[in-house]
């Protein structure tokens, strides 16, 4: 079975660093099903290649298996574990890739959190559903998905298809997300495991699933066939996703907003903020707004005050605030035109989702500073490269202003769940690179008093499309 990994982001050999493998020298390590080896086809400046290439051996997995295994010794040795992409190539990434997976490249540290094109072959993948499940999984991860069937019999069309697909998968994205998707769907795809699931497996899948698991639509297909469907196992590790808020906009805890809200109070910053958005909005002339991040609902309730808003869709990543916002909301006691105006979704940021599209203007309001800085990269795919609303409108705290705040200690953030905040500087430094890399134009605006010195509290970027 063979996996490639290819990518064109130059210098193209910071690959071999990324994998801890060097792209002149062939690894070969064993297994107790098999060898693997992982080489690199090609190594350039503009385009490198690792491959990952598994011979399983089948007959020494019968011999293995000794007498218990006679019944079935035909099965034993007439499968396509030798050629087909299954849990075993997911175990030979977890053992030969694992350093890469954790994330860590003391080599590349930066590439390392930074999400990279990538493209993805698999030429022979089993997948019980076809196509459209290879898309249900890989889609809402950013990915483009090419999944050619493989005919029965070339010379017999009217056979139809098999069940095993050449899949190539086309992204940008960090290399431990993209290893960590690999390891966890591939045996999904199969809906086979050849070794006993356990209790182990379910904390492997809460591991490596940590990051987007919770947020993917068909996390409960995932979820079961991963685990074999079994019914306890799965039904534990679903409960523990839907109690769990990952750590993105919108999952922050309410004790902690509270916080946040007493430092900015005297300002009565969050009027101003959801003023300016409004009108930023207006000025756009959006009539279909998209907030990202949408918290209890606050932006939603005050977008739909606007006779020309005609459609709000808040977004979270959190059930139990997406709950809050419905109730804050009044949703049940809307009229039915009303409430054709306005929809909650439950959904991650930094994953690819089509629900996304054909907005007019999106809003990330105190967002992207809850977010550690090397996902920004895939919020910006997410938002300017795949949704590419009209407007977008941005606003994060300016830290240069936290000294004015009294009873804020210094060098304290304003939020404990804030993974960073930015000087002015720093803020129209990510702007506009986004800006030029997408197309869109970007003006800053400040929201609060505009302090000579250190400037407003809160800062505002405008990007047009």
């Amino acid at each position: 079975m063979l996996l490639t990994i290819s990518t064109t982001h130059e210098p193209a050999t910071d690959l071999g660093f990324l994998l801890h493998k060097h792209p002149d020298r062939v690894r070969t390590v064993s297994f107790p099903f098999g060898v693997a080896h992982v080489f690199f086809p090609e190594a350039t400046a503009e385009r490198c290649t690792a491959a990952l290439l598994v011979e399983v051996d089948p007959i020494g997995l019968v011999r293995r298996k000794g007498r218990s295994a006679e019944g079935f010794s035909l099965a034993g040795y007439v499968n396509d574990r030798p050629y087909a992409a299954s849990s075993f190539l997911s175990v030979v990434l977890g053992k030969v890739f694992g350093t890469a997976m954790t994330g860590r490249s003391p080599d590349r540290p930066e590439l390392a959190g930074e999400a990279l094109p990538f493209v993805v072959q698999l030429p022979t993948v089993p997948c019980r559903g076809g196509e459209s499940v290879v898309r249900e999984l890989f889609g809402p991860l950013g990915y483009a998905v090419d999944a050619t069937p493989t005919p029965l019999d070339e010379r017999f069309p009217e056979w139809g298809d098999s069940r095993y697909l050449a899949v190539t998968l086309t992204g940008e994205v960090r290399l431990a997300d993209l290893l960590a998707h690999l390891y966890v769907l591939l045996p999904v795809l199969d809906d086979e495991k050849h070794y006993w699931v356990g209790d182990d497996e379910a904390d492997k899948l809460l591991a490596k699933g940590e990051t987007w698991l919770a947020v993917h639509p068909a996390r409960d297909l995932i979820t079961r066939r991963y685990l074999k469907h079994r019914r306890a196992l799965a039904a534990g590790v679903l409960a523990q996703l839907a109690e769990d808020d990952p750590v993105e906009p919108g999952a922050a805890d309410e004790q902690l907003d509270q916080e946040e809200a007493a430092v900015e109070k005297p300002l009565g910053l969050n009027q101003q903020r959801l003023a300016a958005v409004t009108h930023a909005v207006v000025d756009a002339g959006a009539s279909r707004v998209l907030d990202l991040g949408c918290g209890e609902g606050r932006l939603v309730r005050q977008l739909l005050q606007v006779p020309t808003v005609t459609q709000v869709t808040g977004v979270d990543v959190s059930a139990r605030v997406l709950e809050r916002a419905e109730s804050h909301l009044h949703l049940d006691r809307l009229s039915e035109r009303q409430a054709e105006r306005v929809a909650l979704l439950h959904g991650g940021l930094t994953y690819r989702d089509a629900r996304f599209d054909g907005f007019d203007a999106a809003c990330l309001v105190e967002v992207i500073e809850h977010l550690d800085e090397p996902r920004l990269g895939a919020l910006e795919q997410v938002v300017f490269a795949h949704a590419r609303p009209g407007t977008v409108v941005v606003t994060t705290p300016n830290v240069e202003h936290n000294v004015r705040f009294e009873g804020l200690p210094a060098d304290h953030l304003r939020h404990r769940d804030h993974r960073f905040e930015w000087t002015r500087a720093q803020f129209a430094t990510w702007a506009d690179r986004v800006a030029a890399a997408h197309g869109y134009t970007v003006r800053f605006a400040p929201i609060g008093t505009d302090d000579p010195e250190v400037g407003p509290p809160t800062q505002m970027a405008v990007f047009a499309r």
